[in-house]
């Protein structure tokens, strides 16, 4: 029996964009080949550039496009109101919306929730989970070990593209650079589409400031794992978006995964989207900043 194609997601957008370029950016992805996109402010409360009502009409934009459409609650922070909604599916960022949802909506647990173990993921299962993402930090031994428990009627999701959110905090880190308190930062986040990279004294990338959140500098990419993705019954894989080329990166998804005899010249010419390098350590158990030999090279 031939094993079902994930579908692809994009998530959330992690940086602070003017609403003009988000709205943009969401009119080009509504004619891509993604099948699910998450929508909304993952990271910090400040960042109000698109308000509650923005972001549900922006749903009803894409479901109306053909995408299936879920919310995104913050990683910390308030989330009631949007945990509150019905016309959509939320990702649940942390366990206070996990608390909220459990028992009256059907949700997704984002990456930030961690879910180590097949037992945690059947408790969750009981409270309304339908579908989770991979902790990034977990290796593909773990995924298989879960994959072999998975209770019935749960998907499945892998953080397959964008850098790594890695940590998140109370202190701005972002606003620290620039000698600024967190409750008056002047949205310096603005100025960084990507983030603020940090290098070592050897002026190597090292990590990425995003406000509260800390990301790797270097661009996790599972494109040359999809055969193994496929085997173990992954359901959706998911890009995370960038300031640019987005678009260009689903594509190259979208065709690896009808044709994967095109992986290995998709892992080079994807190559001039990583700003930063790729890694995929974590993925082989490895320390996380490093890359392995991409299977498909």
């Amino acid at each position: 029996m031939t094993p079902r194609l994930p579908k692809l997601s994009l998530g959330p957008v992690p940086y602070y964009w003017p609403r003009t370029d988000l709205l943009d950016f969401y009119a080009r992805i509504a004619a891509s080949p993604v099948d699910i996109v998450y929508l909304g402010e993952t990271v910090c409360s400040k960042r109000r550039s698109m308000k509650h009502r923005d972001w549900l009409e922006l749903a009803a934009n894409l479901k109306a496009a053909g995408k299936e459409v879920v919310l995104s609650t913050l990683t910390l922070g308030s989330l009631r109101r949007l945990c509150e909604e019905q016309g959509f599916m939320i990702e649940a960022n942390d366990m206070s919306a996990v608390h909220i949802l459990s028992g009256n909506n059907a949700f997704v647990t984002g990456p930030a929730v961690n879910i180590y173990n097949s037992r945690t993921l059947s408790m969750l299962a009981g409270l309304g989970l339908k579908r989770w993402v991979l902790p990034v930090e977990l290796s593909r031994d773990t995924l298989a070990a879960i994959q072999s428990e998975r209770p019935a009627g749960v998907e499945t999701e892998v953080f397959a593209w964008g850098r790594l959110p890695l940590a998140y905090s109370a202190r701005c880190f972002t606003a620290r650079a620039h000698n600024l308190a967190k409750d008056d930062c002047e949205f310096r986040c603005l100025d960084y589409p990507d983030g603020l990279l940090l290098s070592t004294r050897e002026d190597e990338p090292f990590l990425v400031l995003n406000g509260i959140q800390t990301q790797s500098a270097k661009t996790l990419n599972l494109l040359g794992e999809l055969d193994d993705l496929i085997a173990l019954g992954v359901d959706v894989v998911r890009i995370s978006p960038q300031s640019r080329h987005t678009e260009s990166i689903i594509e190259a998804f979208h065709a690896c995964l009808q044709d994967r005899a095109g992986i290995p010249g998709a892992i080079i010419n994807l190559g001039k989207f990583l700003p930063a390098g790729s890694c995929n350590g974590y993925w082989h158990g490895d320390a996380g900043m490093n890359s392995l030999q991409q299977a498909g090279l």
